[in-house]
């Protein structure tokens, strides 16, 4: 029950926890109804895992660094009168990324699919080629057929997808290939083990094994190829955008607020309690945080209203290098990956043996790099390296000293794909599974929360209703998943719930526009 010191000024309003990219897409829905809304971040700037990091004199992004389904973001801000163009410069990514091997193979992969396939035909030869046209179809065709029956869509079960898609088209039931993992599809398409282990990583992409994950992820083959960009500023700068419009159309942001309790009466919500003793009255609250970080914040008895993820149903975490250094050798991309040697090694290590591998894959964005793998003009450059670890965070590993040993190995095998990078004339800065779970505290370091394997993982998410009147979920550890865009339609999913739910509350802001509708 919220007693005492209490905040009763706006008592109908919305409390939005976080602001990470579901919570900044939150806000924008929720001031697009014309609902009050008051955003807490226990961070001193917006974002999330969008966070800009300290490294010397210069700060690199340590987060995401690549946008995508921009619609999304469109969307988001018409609702408030804008257009992602108003609030941020946007650069084309017609290269999607740079792909080394230890054997000194190099590859290419761009947006436009006639051009990855010449590629591909160059590189790998001819029947390749071919696979991979047949793979950016099928992959199109999964993203078409789950669009608006799931991924922007209120989180179904399987049945109710299964009547989403239509009961009478089996055929397009069977495109979505659930019982297959990536790893066997890709056999069908791709005859060189190299592209099976290039469209492999898009199992990483929400945190999984591509030997576990269903095949369904194929679907990310077309997200990219219908347009990915780069921001000035790099991702943190649209978490900023994204809150800047946000306080234009009327949302409140409290930053170094660090919420502590989910204050609730009767089984309903009634506001927050921040760490200092503060309390925070509101009709509703969403939770942009790690679904299992939420539990504790709860009342003993409401604690099991949202379950958090078992530690076996983690996704992956990450080792995050963030670098200034000068690279020589190899020529890098904006976007760049460097393949070990036993892909399927590496994923025994990391969800079985739950360990680093010792010769992990490295993916490399070079930030300084203005156009595509145009040199930054010679000298240091910002750069983020990130190796796949497993979520053990909670358990204190890696330590220091095993940090230090995977950065050792990640030079190593960038070495041999031909990268030069100096230890002595270099500064970076980790941030791994310890760390990340300090960051967002229940996830173990999680980073994409639970993962995505066989052919229930994508059920595995929480929707956005909770079971306490008035709580609702958002952020990319919640249906539709991980990645900035998911997370952002994360929170207008469960802004849009919310305002479904409470319909039409008075409220002391003017209506707007929301979903093409007027709404008050």
């Amino acid at each position: 029950m919220l007693t005492g010191n209490a905040d009763c000024r706006r008592s109908d309003r919305t409390i939005v926890v976080g602001s990470g990219m579901g919570g900044l897409a939150a806000a924008l829905r929720l001031t697009a109804a014309g609902r009050d809304v008051l955003v807490l971040e226990r961070q001193d700037a917006p974002g999330g895992k969008a966070r800009l990091v300290p490294v010397g004199d210069v700060k690199v992004n340590g987060g995401p660094t690549v946008l995508t389904m921009k619609w999304v973001f469109d969307d988001l801000l018409a609702g408030v009168g804008g257009r992602l163009e108003d609030h941020v410069r946007l650069v084309p990514a017609a290269l999607l990324a740079r792909h080394f091997w230890t054997d000194g193979t190099r590859f290419d992969l761009y947006e436009d699919i006639d051009r990855s396939a010449a590629e591909i035909e160059t590189v790998f030869g001819a029947k390749d080629a071919d696979g991979y046209r047949r793979f950016c179809a099928d992959g199109a065709r999964v993203f078409g057929l789950l669009k608006d029956t799931f991924i922007d869509a209120q989180r179904p079960n399987t049945i109710e997808l299964i009547r989403r898609i239509g009961y009478s088209r089996p055929g397009d039931h069977i495109a979505l290939r659930p019982f297959s993992s990536l790893w066997s599809a890709l056999t069908g398409y791709f005859q060189d083990p190299r592209l099976r282990q290039l469209f492999g990583r898009y199992a990483t992409y929400c945190g999984s094994s591509p030997f576990l994950a269903p095949a369904t992820l194929m679907l990310v083959a077309h997200v990219e190829q219908a347009g990915g960009w780069r921001i000035d500023g790099g991702m943190h700068g649209l978490a900023r955008a994204l809150a800047d419009a946000a306080k234009g159309a009327g949302a409140e942001f409290r930053f170094d607020a660090d919420v502590a309790e989910i204050a609730t009466d009767g089984g309903a919500v009634t506001g927050v309690r921040l760490r200092d003793g503060e309390l925070l009255r509101a009709t509703s609250v969403i939770y942009n945080g790690d679904v299992s970080g939420l539990a504790p914040m709860l009342p003993a008895g409401r604690r099991s209203d949202v379950p958090s993820v078992p530690r076996h149903n983690r996704s992956l975490s990450a080792v995050a290098f963030c670098m200034h250094a000068e690279p020589a050798g190899v020529p890098l991309a904006y976007h760049t990956v460097f393949f070990n040697e036993d892909y399927k090694a590496e994923f025994e290590d990391l969800f079985e043996r739950r360990r680093i591998s010792k010769t992990p894959t490295a993916y490399m964005c070079a930030q300084d790099r203005p156009h595509d793998d145009t040199p930054a003009g010679g000298g240091a450059e910002r750069l983020l390296c990130l190796i796949n670890a497993p979520a053990t965070g909670d358990q204190s590993y890696p330590d220091s000293s095993e940090i230090d040993q995977c950065l050792d190995a990640t030079l190593a095998l960038m070495t041999r794909c031909g990268l030069k990078l100096d230890p002595a004339q270099m500064v970076s800065v980790a941030t791994g599974p310890v760390q990340f779970h300090t960051l967002f505290p229940g996830s173990g370091g999680a980073i994409y929360g639970p993962s995505t394997h066989g052919m229930m993982g994508a059920f595995n998410r929480q929707s956005a209703r909770t079971r306490l009147k008035g709580l609702y979920l958002a952020g990319g550890t919640v249906h539709p998943g991980p990645g900035v865009p998911m997370a952002a339609l994360s929170g207008k999913l469960a802004a849009e719930l919310l305002v479904s739910d409470q319909g039409s509350m008075p409220s002391s802001r003017p209506a707007g526009t929301f979903g093409g509708m007027l709404t008050a």
